[in-house]
């Protein structure tokens, strides 16, 4: 156990390392803190969540101390509890009359959409503390994001204030074209920047998802191979979260209306949750095709249209995750598969 807690010191080491040269803000800097749970991750499946846990403690406490006690927080809450917690819930098995049964995969992958929002919320909370001020730097990155696309579009205040000089001018009263009226389907750059800064959480949490979820794929192929892994591969494409799920988005979805951070953690559990039922959409379809004639090519066109569409196909894989939880019509799992 001692061996154990030495290595995941260790990993607890080279985590915070990766995490901290972000600090650089170069590519490379910002390629190695992708990475940065992979550690965490590979300790607490090869080893033992302890060492897990001991990698946790190591790595905050060594950025709090050599750099910033925010930087030991922001990594332990975004980084570190997020790996470990997973690792932990991936090795959960519980003695059945059939044998030793594993943490259902579907149930992994509530987990980590779960996990996401939480995280992000809770690095939310440490950036600042006051709600007012955390709405007020997203409204400010929505609109720094919507100039750089939109430079020339008028803001409201813009439009007013133009309105404005014309009356005083009496410029409008000469030529009635100066300050037209808005059409109603007119969206200024003020409007789409506020509504952009309401959906930034669910955006956000919707790509952590994503990333816990390859991270926790990848460090298991690793430790797999390096055969230490305790429990056998699971087959992922019969991945189906349970019925419950939907109770937890439909939850999430009345949050979304709710005033402060309760709110912005209900948007953040939308996007968490979306991306979490596209990954199930994705399995599903690998679980529906097997056995079937075309089936390399058909998986072909579908990552082929994922491409192509920058992701936006991820929508109808969401949906369809969403039916194939609702209905729960998978194949028999003593069904034959290839």
């Amino acid at each position: 156990m001692a061996q154990h807690i030495g290595i995941g010191i260790g990993a607890g080491l080279v985590s915070a390392l990766l995490f901290g040269v972000l600090l650089k803000a170069t590519p490379l800097a910002i390629l190695l803190y992708l990475v940065a749970p992979l550690p965490i991750l590979i300790v607490g499946l090869g080893w033992s969540h302890k060492a897990a846990l001991a990698a946790v403690a190591t790595g905050s406490l060594a950025l709090a101390l050599l750099i910033a006690p925010f930087m030991g927080l922001a990594f332990g809450a975004y980084i570190a509890l997020p790996a470990w917690w997973l690792a932990y819930l991936t090795l959960l098995g519980r003695e059945t009359p059939n044998g030793l049964e594993w943490y259902p995969t579907g149930r992994l992958l509530g987990w980590i959409a779960a996990t996401a929002a939480l995280a992000f919320i809770a690095i939310a909370v440490l950036s600042s503390p006051n709600h007012a001020a955390f709405d007020a730097q997203l409204r400010g990155l929505a609109n720094t994001l919507v100039q750089a696309r939109m430079p020339d579009a008028p803001t409201e205040s813009a439009k007013t204030r133009d309105a404005g000089r014309a009356s005083d001018t009496g410029d409008a009263a000469a030529d009635p074209k100066a300050v037209p009226d808005a059409e109603p389907a007119d969206v200024t750059r003020t409007e789409l920047a506020d509504a952009l800064a309401r959906v930034v959480p669910a955006f956000a949490a919707n790509g952590l998802a994503l990333l816990l979820a390859f991270y926790l794929w990848a460090s298991a192929r690793i430790v797999k191979i390096s055969g230490r892994l305790p429990r056998p591969w699971p087959d992922i494409p019969s991945t189906a979260m349970p019925r419950a799920t939907l109770a937890t988005l439909a939850a999430a979805v009345l949050m979304c209306f709710a005033p402060g951070y309760v709110g912005v953690l209900g948007v953040a559990l939308v996007g968490a949750f979306s991306a979490a039922f596209s990954l199930q959409g994705l399995a599903a379809f690998h679980d529906r095709s097997r056995g079937r004639p075309g089936r390399g090519l058909m998986l072909f066109g579908m990552y082929l249209t994922l491409f192509v569409t920058q992701g936006i196909a991820l929508v109808a894989l969401t949906l369809f995750g969403l039916a194939d939880t609702a209905l729960d019509r998978r194949r028999p799992k003593d069904s034959p598969a290839p």
